[in-house]
């Protein structure tokens, strides 16, 4: 009896300790997104160059895209911005920027100054659109296939593995 009291402390500890090893290994860029095999959701915003011009998600379907989410106070988003720009030059897909809780002179300033690999910016000045695709912050960026799924997401700043290994042949992969 006197060796339970001391084992069932010690399991208690061992499995907590296998807990934090396994939450150590994590990645906190990798949160999984209750959005990833679902339809992204439908949107109706402004261009951000062009006021009075909208665009509509439903207008995106039939082709694979890039949902780059951005914004000009934001400083890993000015770090990530000359991989998008590389990207967008490859052509694999279109590249569509969400400015995101901006200024629209902010915003244009930012693409006047670092360039602009857009197809389009879309001005959501309000966030709203942001928090239906489940931004948590930014930059994060998605990979919507051509029946408008959800195929990936990647939070925080881009780099040149997440490109290389999993961005681009996924979109290669989604335009055979």
């Amino acid at each position: 009896m006197k060796a339970l009291k001391f084992l069932i402390p010690l399991a208690v500890f061992v499995v907590l300790v296998g807990f934090l090893g396994v939450g150590l290994k994590l990645d906190p860029r990798e949160v999984p997104s209750p959005l990833i095999g679902k339809p992204a959701p439908a949107f109706e915003l402004t261009r951000l160059d062009q006021p009075e011009v909208k665009i509509r998600r439903d207008e995106l379907l039939g082709k694979v895209w890039v949902l780059n989410v951005w914004a000009s106070w934001c400083a890993p988003c000015r770090e990530e911005h000359p991989l998008v720009v590389a990207f967008a030059k490859k052509k694999l897909a279109p590249v569509y920027g969400l400015n995101y809780k901006d200024q629209r002179s902010a915003g244009l300033g930012f693409l006047r100054q670092l360039g602009d690999p857009y197809e389009a910016s879309l001005f959501d000045a309000d966030g709203r659109v942001g928090i239906d695709y489940g931004v948590y912050g930014v930059p994060e960026t998605f990979v919507v296939d051509k029946q408008g799924i959800i195929r990936f997401k990647h939070i925080g700043p881009l780099n040149p593995d997440v490109l290389r290994d999993k961005i681009e042949p996924l979109v290669k992969e989604l335009n055979a």
